[in-house]
């Protein structure tokens, strides 16, 4: 039993070996980039009614080439973890990927052409995978949301305050801008990109020479202050997320320096060794 377990283990240590010398190679991760760029023109030709009507069928037998090479791309990485599995849904991409993947053979996307495009297109979103860059700015993206969900707390709170302030002076004398809550919260929205910035502030003053410490600290606080909390959010996830690739980047085999890398191959012969030894300490005591 034992010596089959050894076996099996060690097949699994080999398919993985082979799979991840294809999948961490420079060609067929090229390959997979320009797989996800035809894919994309692909959904940019389909827009065009004349061309779709006249290619219909090619267009179709391309869009199944392209699944079944995106199918056969997350098999390979799968197969790639065959000695470690739980390390494969540990990477958010390879979960990503597994995802697109399979919702996309569903019945209930084959049958929903508007669900099914949606998810044609998520294959794009894949290109940030094979783009250092890209994957650090949709990681720091991810990373931020939470300081977002407060910076958004916050504005909100302090635009309906400003938006109450606002129908209470000046509701009467200027309804379009401040006629009710809506009408002044989409106002001070705009306020906020400076957009109409001058007419607002003309037409407050006309009602009153004090409303220019209403607009002013408004502007000050929304155009200003929360979007520099907002750029520093920003700025510092994406320092973590860049830290976190350089991690990343280091843990992988190709990323490794020279010591890690004859450190890890010895650990495998190690391993291997000692599954040789124990096989052959098994059929001894038979």
């Amino acid at each position: 039993m034992n010596d089959v377990a050894a076996r099996a283990a060690a097949g699994r240590r080999a398919l993985a070996g082979r799979c991840r010398r294809v999948t961490e190679s420079g060609w067929f991760g090229g390959l997979a980039f320009a797989v996800i760029l035809a894919n994309a023109g692909l959904l940019g030709v389909e827009t065009y009614s004349g061309l779709d009507a006249r290619w219909h069928d090619v267009l179709k037998t391309a869009e199944h080439v392209f699944l079944l090479f995106f199918t056969v791309e997350i098999v390979l990485r799968g197969l790639a973890h065959a000695d470690r599995p739980r390390h494969f849904f540990r990477d958010p991409w390879n979960l990503f990927d597994l995802a697109v993947v399979l919702f996309a053979v569903l019945p209930i996307a084959r049958e929903n052409a508007t669900v099914l495009r949606l998810l044609r297109l998520a294959r794009v979103l894949r290109a940030a995978r094979f783009l250092p860059q890209l994957r650090v700015i949709t990681v720091a993206i991810a990373k931020s949301l939470p300081g977002t969900i407060s910076f958004l707390l916050v504005g909100t709170l302090m635009l309906y305050v400003y938006a109450m302030v606002g129908w209470v002076f000046f509701a009467d004398d200027d309804p379009e801008h401040f006629g009710s809550i809506g009408r002044a919260v989409l106002t001070l929205f705009l306020l906020m990109t400076l957009d109409g910035l001058g007419d607002t502030v003309r037409a407050g003053l006309e009602i009153s020479r004090w409303s220019i410490i209403y607009f002013a600290s408004y502007v000050l606080l929304a155009s200003f202050v929360l979007v520099n909390l907002l750029v520093g959010v920003v700025i510092t996830s994406l320092d973590e997320a860049k830290e976190a690739d350089r991690q990343n980047a280091s843990l992988q085999p190709g990323g490794e320096d020279g010591d890690a890398r004859l450190l890890r191959e010895r650990i495998s012969a190690a391993r291997s060794a000692l599954d040789d030894l124990e096989a052959e300490l098994t059929r001894l005591h038979r």
